[in-house]
């Protein structure tokens, strides 16, 4: 099936809280949207990777996600290195997308930076016709290359270069959030608590949308950077604060 954006996290539940709206307002218009997980976050310390993966295809449901699959890196080990790149290459191959979402080039958690650079380097790699891969079912994969990476931002914040008006989607993508009830705010969980398990992180993702909703004249927003430049064929389709 190919997937009009694939959208990379390096734990289950990355996508959903810095680019779920966008991921359901794009699956509302009649795109193909998927998710493709590196590892299970069997590191987290709240829940288990059995739990995540199911929460993560709850969430996956609620945003309208086509296709969600995990690679099941190592959480916390896994490396930017070619046995991982051609794991991801596949995926890229496998799924053609014209967009893919990344995570933030630097964040608080290392393996997020750390994805964001493996991703940026398969992207480019996946489109080189020497470099030779088969599919689940062992046959010669073509070489592909996204017209489109960008990254999404994360638990610090930056700048965004591109701001979409994801208003009207956010409460699929605080109940895609609020799927993973293993991580995140349960007044009755008796889980250790953790920086994201608290009722402010949940009203940070909300107030942070609404901050980049104002930033361009929306109710909400989500924000993305680029590693590279971007070009459009019709400058008439860009716009500022109204």
């Amino acid at each position: 099936m190919k997937l009009d954006i694939l959208a990379f996290g390096a734990h289950p539940d990355d996508v959903e809280i810095s680019a779920g709206a966008t991921l359901a307002k794009q699956a509302a218009l009649g795109y193909n949207v998927g998710i493709v997980d590196l590892t299970q976050g069997e590191m987290g310390t709240r829940g288990t990777a059995a739990l995540r993966l199911e929460e993560a295809q709850k969430a996956a449901e609620i945003m309208g996600v086509t296709v969600r699959e995990n690679l099941r890196f190592r959480d916390g080990f896994f490396e930017n290195d070619e046995a991982h790149q051609l794991e991801v290459i596949k995926k890229i191959r496998k799924y053609r997308p014209q967009m893919i979402l990344a995570n933030a080039p630097a964040d608080r958690h290392p393996d997020h930076g750390r994805a964001a650079e493996l991703l940026r380097v398969s992207c480019f790699l996946a489109g080189l016709r020497k470099i030779e891969t088969v599919d689940e079912e062992g046959n010669p994969q073509e070489a592909y290359r996204p017209n489109l990476l960008l990254q999404y931002i994360q638990f610090q914040n930056l700048t965004p270069g591109i701001i979409l008006d994801v208003s009207g989607f956010m409460d699929k993508k605080m109940a895609a959030i609020k799927a993973y009830g293993s991580q995140f705010y349960d007044p009755k969980s008796k889980e250790p608590k953790t920086v994201i398990s608290s009722k402010g992180f949940l009203d940070s993702i909300e107030y942070r949308s609404r901050d980049m909703g104002r930033l361009i004249g929306s109710a909400h927003g989500e924000g993305f950077v680029s590693p590279q430049d971007i070009g459009v064929s019709d400058i008439m389709c860009l716009h500022s604060v109204r």
